[in-house]
């Protein structure tokens, strides 16, 4: 019995180890971000006016009880203190920076780790295996749904950020014609997004709100750059700043923007018509070629199968 115990403890622990690297490998930003995500740790010891008391309110909302919040509250104890602001920016990437908390993401991970575990000893338990075949089953199956929120959350931000980056075009050009018209910036982008919808109007009117609360206008601007993480937002963003800095035409500066973007995007389509062809040549190798070799050869060889 104590083996059994202690063997429980050993893979659980084991688990955990391996599960928390995993969250960290997967999680972690790439190195292109690594300055912004030093930029908002050194924020977060500074008193802002608005934003970083939205940041707590989700957790402060949550009841002390549940499972999740025990495992939760588990999991951000035993994880260092430098994944947690990674974690944290990734959330706010996904834009669940209101729903979401680090607590519960990473109870999130223990309690799938913890169910999939379960669920593979009980589907094992019976089963004709031999005990290292067992538990490296169990091991797998634990990792694997412990890394289920981890994946979640990675699709989210990407299907996000694609969203925005689809939208963004859009956004400008009827900025660029509302402001050509003779509307000033702040009137077009409220009316554009008192009748549009997507997580980009979501974002503009975040920092709409944030002006009206007394954020400085660039600080409230930059955050929203940083909530979009995209190059294309954060260069819309310097670029609205600028001219309001040094008093350009705006008009001028959304077209100059709009075209930008939209050269980029015909680049990058350009670019993936281009690894077309050789992600074809799997696809092309695995199935065409076997069923154009069934269908012309294997006919000639029965033929002459039968003949023989």
């Amino acid at each position: 019995m104590m083996l059994k115990l202690l063997f429980v403890f050993s893979v659980t622990a084991v688990l955990f180890l391996i599960l928390l690297g995993l969250i960290r490998s997967k999680v972690q930003p790439k190195s292109t971000m690594r300055q912004r995500i030093e930029s908002l740790e050194t924020l977060d010891t500074q008193p802002e006016p608005f934003g970083q008391p939205q940041a707590a309110q989700p957790e402060a909302k949550k009841p002390a009880g549940g499972i999740k919040q025990m495992l939760g509250a588990l999991a951000t104890t035993l994880t260092p203190l430098r994944l947690r602001p990674i974690i944290q920016k990734r959330i706010m990437l996904a834009g669940k920076s209101r729903e979401w908390g680090v607590a519960e993401f990473f109870g999130s991970c223990l309690l799938g780790a913890v169910v999939m575990w379960l669920f593979a000893l009980v589907m094992v338990r019976g089963a004709a295996y031999a005990p290292v075949q067992k538990a490296m089953m169990v091991f797998l199956l634990g990792i694997l749904g412990g890394l289920m929120p981890v994946v979640f959350l990675n699709t989210t931000i990407q299907r996000r950020q694609k969203q925005i980056e689809h939208q963004l075009p859009e956004v400008l050009d009827l900025l660029c014609v509302s402001v050509q018209a003779g509307l000033s910036f702040d009137a077009a982008l409220s009316k554009i997004t008192a009748r549009m919808k997507g997580p980009f109007i979501d974002e503009c009117r975040r920092m709409q709100d944030d002006i009206r609360m007394g954020v400085v206008r660039r600080t409230a601007m930059r955050s929203m750059a940083d909530r979009c993480g995209l190059e294309d937002v954060s260069l819309f963003m310097t670029s609205i700043i600028q001219a309001e800095r040094l008093g350009t035409s705006m008009g001028k500066t959304l077209k100059n923007q709009a075209d930008n973007i939209r050269e980029r995007r015909r680049q990058y389509v350009k670019a993936q018509a281009m690894k077309a062809p050789v992600k074809i040549v799997f696809p092309l190798v695995l199935f065409i070629f076997p069923a154009i070799f069934v269908v012309t050869l294997v006919p000639s060889l029965l033929y002459l199968l039968k003949n023989l």
